[in-house]
């Protein structure tokens, strides 16, 4: 596994080979990981949401529909250029190119989602990233994790490890899967956590 986190120059590489390097556009995994993250969402609506690492847009597309206005941060160019194209007629999504947490967009938001992202970091930018994140949240916002947990042997971590550093860094070690409610560092709460065979869904309340 790589020992830090993984720089732009990477994804850089990645989209300069393919466009669509993890098959967003077709995959049946990532199009039930899409219905069931939607699904996992407890509010029909949101005011501001934004997705970090939002990619080609694909997922930022689906979310505008649940959001007045909705942001897609992304660390590579390429990416967000088709992104941008993908919503062009979509009058409440922006893109910026951004590399958290170093660089923050600015205001608050209401829904934060982070989708196959954290296992890029290392665990003590995770750490950082915890906490930017909660700067972010408006009172009562929803942040959802949605990660892989099959082999991550390019990345710094596991799909289970970067979500454990994620919650860990915000002062819980919670463990159990379920409808119990966890709380963080009287800063979040979980409100709901499911386990599939190929991926983990995170759901935290500010």
């Amino acid at each position: 596994m790589a020992a830090r986190s993984l720089d732009a120059g990477y994804f850089d590489r990645l989209y300069a080979s393919d466009p669509d390097p993890w098959r967003f556009q077709t995959s049946a995994y990532e199009r039930d990981k899409y219905a069931a993250s939607l699904a996992a969402l407890p509010r029909p609506r949101y005011r501001r949401g934004i997705e970090i690492g939002c990619s080609i847009g694909v997922l930022t597309e689906i979310l505008a529909q649940r959001c007045d206005t909705m942001l897609g941060v992304d660390v590579a160019e390429a990416a967000l250029a088709t992104a941008r194209q993908r919503c062009a007629t979509i009058g409440n999504v922006q893109f910026a190119r951004m590399a958290l947490p170093a660089e923050v967009p600015a205001g608050r938001f209401d829904l934060i989602i982070l989708s196959e992202i954290l296992y890029y970091f290392d665990a003590p930018t995770i750490a950082v990233l915890a906490r930017t994140i909660l700067a972010m949240a408006q009172p009562r916002a929803d942040i959802l994790l949605v990660h892989w947990l099959g082999p991550t042997p390019d990345y710094p971590l596991t799909g289970d490890a970067a979500v454990q550093a994620f919650l860990a860094a915000i002062g819980s070690a919670a463990t159990i899967i379920g409808s119990a409610a966890t709380t963080i560092d009287s800063a979040a709460t979980i409100i709901g956590q499911q386990r599939q065979p190929d991926y983990r869904l995170d759901l935290l309340r500010c």
